[in-house]
């Protein structure tokens, strides 16, 4: 599916939510879920395709998989949990948004500490012994 057809599924969703939301709140949420799971899904396949040319890079590069998988779930996490947080925002809870995005961050923080921890490793080893 192509972002033509991706983008006129929007805007008919989204007139679509505006003349039910008045009637029928409660289905125009599920209207904007559905849409919007309908477009994440469509674009897996897309994914896919990024994740196969990242993995080739590194493989070339010599990076080992660890840090490309690592990378690959921080970018899973970020774009998992901003999905959640508009769907929550969608049906007029922003707290709770705002939560599921607090927990985001949290998850790549955990994630991202080992490799952080490299990079640590990596800058105290090229500075020189003794001072």
């Amino acid at each position: 599916m192509d972002i033509i057809q991706l983008v006129g599924l929007g805007l008919v969703a989204a007139v679509l939510i505006l003349v039910i939301r008045e009637q029928k709140p409660l289905f125009a949420f599920l209207l904007a879920a559905f849409t919007g799971l309908y477009v994440f899904l469509a674009l897996a396949g897309r994914i896919e395709e990024v994740i196969a040319m990242l993995q080739r890079l590194a493989d070339r590069s010599g990076i080992p998989g660890i840090y490309l998988e690592t990378v690959l779930k921080i970018i899973g996490i970020a774009y998992i949990a901003e999905f959640g947080a508009q769907i929550v925002r969608d049906a007029g809870q922003e707290s709770v948004a705002s939560k599921i995005e607090a927990a985001g961050r949290v998850f790549i923080l955990v994630l991202a500490i080992p490799i952080i921890g490299v990079i640590i490793e990596t800058v105290i080893g090229m500075l020189p012994e003794g001072g």
